[in-house]
């Protein structure tokens, strides 16, 4: 009985996490700050909304209208597809995290990677809508969708940064810094990246040529 209580309690708190993220888009400075200083937020609700949103761009290539999105899905791989989601939002985090950490964040990874979360909320909420309103426009009416898609993706944006701001305890100021600093570091993050692979590829390239050598010698 004890345990069964749990769960429901659980279930509920689950639930009532995943609804604050709709106070977090009206209400960003407030909402941010409980999501994690008055832990209002839950890892399970963040990773629900990343996985709403990862569908969401899923179902847009299989439902928004050809007059807007012309998919061939032979050259779609979906795991790539959605690792070019989850690459930028591990490199955001991390860099986010790393930097805030040497100059006074207040924020710990797991809550960037939270509010981040917290802040794609919008995308699905106006995704999914136009999605099926897509399909019923003409060609001249696009610029509606056109214009509220893009809106979704900067009201997005505008939210993790305000998240960003609300958790490390940073002015408006320095929020913006840490923002475009963020951002750089994410680009040192992809050259370090590349240099890695590369230098691992022409290490592979060289013992495998080293064996084929020795092999052939023998």
């Amino acid at each position: 009985m004890l345990k069964a209580l749990t769960k429901k309690e659980t279930y509920i708190r689950y639930l009532k996490s995943l609804k604050f993220s709709l106070y977090c888009m009206t209400h960003p400075l407030d909402g941010f700050w409980d999501l994690t200083h008055e832990k209002r937020g839950t890892y399970a609700a963040a990773n629900t909304i990343l996985i709403i949103t990862l569908i969401t761009r899923i179902l847009k290539l299989r439902f928004t209208s050809f007059l807007f999105i012309q998919v061939y899905w032979e050259d779609i791989n979906i795991f790539l597809y959605l690792a070019s989601i989850l690459f930028p939002l591990a490199l955001w985090v991390v860099g986010n995290w790393g930097l805030t950490t040497l100059f006074d964040g207040k924020g710990r990874l797991g809550q960037v990677y939270m509010a981040t979360c917290y802040g794609m909320a919008p995308y699905p909420i106006i995704q999914i809508p136009l999605m099926i309103v897509s399909n019923f426009v003409t060609i001249e009416e696009g610029q509606f969708y056109s214009v509220l898609s893009m809106i979704s993706l900067i009201y997005c944006a505008l939210l993790i940064v305000a998240a960003m701001g609300q958790i490390h305890d940073y002015s408006f100021g320095k929020n913006i810094l840490f923002t475009i600093a963020s951002l750089f570091a994410m680009l040192i993050m992809v050259f370090i990246l590349m240099i890695f692979f590369s230098m691992v590829s022409q290490g592979v390239a060289y013992f495998v040529s080293l064996a084929r050598e020795l092999m052939f010698r023998i």
